[in-house]
């Protein structure tokens, strides 16, 4: 299920905004990276702005009414100067340069960071960037070396999520003229239900006593599978001494095994006793990390869906981005 960054618009959708977000997507579609030019930049006066244009027209009427040429020429020096404004609000946004990093994993309820990269050939001031609702970042100076700007999102609940646009406003250099860009730099994020604690989840589909299968897919010495290097014990076999490494002069080290201690444990929705889903999926998002970090060899079962019983990073975040994305206020089965 997809989470949209603006929820009044996906509750009471408008005609305005569709039109604009439609007219948006034809105009600057999603890219992972981004340059402003004149195409995606859109300039209006400020409310000062707008007052400063109501006194050049004022003074203007007043030295063509009193034809005083030093009233006049006042009004022209100041649209003159409103005019370089307009100028210098645009080239402060033109030829910046702005690309998404990947997010890192978060869970429900906490603040979410997407990561900015931007850069510019020229040195651009006062840059304010923002996703809608949400915390506002000021760029103080940017220049042609890259800098990194962590944008926080705040995100109640699990599920894949997509910030929506990203507002990049300047109002360089006397706040006469506004200059933004709302683009859309393709970025999203899965993020996990939020875990809570219960050891009730750590069954298998062979047993119901939990004191059986707590030590299920543990790690023990052995010689199924490779686990590393370790310094070399006085007295071992020489079968097991990692002779190229000794060549490349890294010292005398043992080559380590292990396999798995019985069968591996299975997680699943249907051994939990809670009525709630998201409760249920809560749940076994602490044990997945429970496992993982016992380094337990598990697998996961919901539904008629099936993960391999593994272990290892790889592993746990497949597992947590598989019941992040299972759709909200149904039963599963």
């Amino acid at each position: 299920m997809m989470n949209r960054a603006n929820s009044t618009e996906s509750i009471n959708p408008n005609k305005p905004s569709l039109w604009w977000n439609a007219w948006l997507a034809r105009r600057l579609p999603p890219s992972k990276q981004i340059t402003l030019a004149h195409k995606s930049i859109f300039i209006l006066p400020t409310g000062f702005g707008l007052l400063w244009a109501s006194l050049i027209l004022l003074l203007f009427i007043l030295g063509t009414n009193y034809q005083n040429n030093l009233i006049i020429g006042l009004s022209f020096l100041l649209a003159s100067l409103f005019n370089t404004c307009i100028i210098y609000s645009y080239k402060n946004l033109a030829g910046l340069s702005l690309s998404s990093l990947p997010s890192p994993q978060a869970y429900a309820g906490e603040t979410l960071v997407f990561p900015i990269k931007l850069s510019s050939k020229q040195a651009q001031f006062e840059v304010l960037v923002s996703y809608p609702n949400n915390q506002v970042n000021v760029v103080k100076v940017i220049k042609e070396e890259a800098q990194l700007s962590l944008l926080q999102f705040n995100n109640p609940s699990r599920g894949r999520i997509i910030p929506g646009r990203l507002k990049i406003e300047s109002r360089y250099p006397l706040g006469l003229c506004r200059a933004w860009s709302h683009i859309d730099l393709d970025n999203q994020v899965i993020v996990f239900a939020n875990p809570i604690e219960s050891h009730s989840t750590l069954s298998a589909l062979d047993t119901d006593d939990i004191s059986l299968t707590l030590d299920k897919g543990l790690h023990v010495q052995g010689v199924d599978e490779f686990k590393g290097l370790r310094q070399h014990i006085p007295g071992e076999s020489l079968r097991q001494v990692a002779w190229k490494q000794l060549a490349q002069g890294r010292g005398m080290l043992s080559k380590e095994f292990q396999q798995p201690q019985g069968q591996p444990l299975w997680l699943t929705l249907d051994n939990l006793s809670a009525v709630d889903i998201e409760e249920r999926i809560s749940k076994l998002t602490w044990s997945i990390d429970k496992l993982s970090e016992r380094g337990q060899i598990f697998g996961l079962v919901i539904g008629h869906y099936k993960i391999p019983p593994s272990d290892g990073e790889s592993h746990r975040l497949a597992c947590q981005q598989t019941i992040a994305l299972l759709p909200f206020r149904r039963e599963i089965g």
